[in-house]
């Protein structure tokens, strides 16, 4: 491939990733669990989103990510008043966060190999988010909103990564559920 035609940076880590078999022993711990608790029986198909004809997963992270999103811009625009507004959006994409990452798991556990290696970096970066996100609802709480807020730009440096990885999986890789009615294209 000549040097005019090379893939972006950010193809090319996501294509070593989709291939980084060092991912399979993790892939392979956890795999029998989520599929367990997402994956199957009418859990699985609610949290896949069947009954709504295409996958429910990224409905949810719009709701988590535009939350946070929505916070940041807040903290960085809103000035000391909008300091408590901030707060409770923080708060809403944490309490989103939960069946947001159900839902991702319930799709997780009908892929390829390649995919789940994408998606277990895909999940472990939002863990980092949720987890930056927290700490910053509990800066906030304590009365350090400054604080709060540059815990919340970890968050979306961590949910930002994610959600480029989650955006390969569900266009490069079409990755989600869907009605099998969408299939045919008349």
């Amino acid at each position: 491939m000549s040097p005019m035609h090379r893939p972006p940076a950010p193809v090319r880590w996501t294509l070593r990733l989709e291939d980084t078999t060092s991912l399979d022993g993790p892939v392979a711990a956890i795999e029998p669990k989520v599929t367990a608790l997402f994956g199957t029986g009418l859990r699985g198909s609610v949290l896949r989103g069947e009954w709504l004809g295409h996958a429910l997963h990224p409905l949810l992270t719009d709701l988590t990510m535009g939350s946070w999103t929505s916070a940041t811009v807040l903290d960085l625009v809103g000035g000391p008043e909008s300091a408590k507004a901030a707060q409770r959006l923080v708060a809403t994409g944490l309490l989103t966060a939960g069946p947001t990452a159900w839902s991702g798991w319930a799709e997780w556990s009908s892929t390829a190999p390649r995919e789940k290696r994408v998606g277990l970096v895909h999940a472990a970066s939002n863990g980092l988010a949720v987890g930056a996100y927290a700490a910053s609802w509990i800066a906030r709480r304590q009365g350090h909103h400054r604080l709060g807020a540059v815990l919340a730009l970890g968050g979306a440096g961590a949910s930002g990564a994610a959600a480029y990885l989650g955006g390969h999986l569900a266009t490069a890789r079409d990755v989600g559920s869907h009605h099998p009615a969408f299939d045919d294209a008349a």
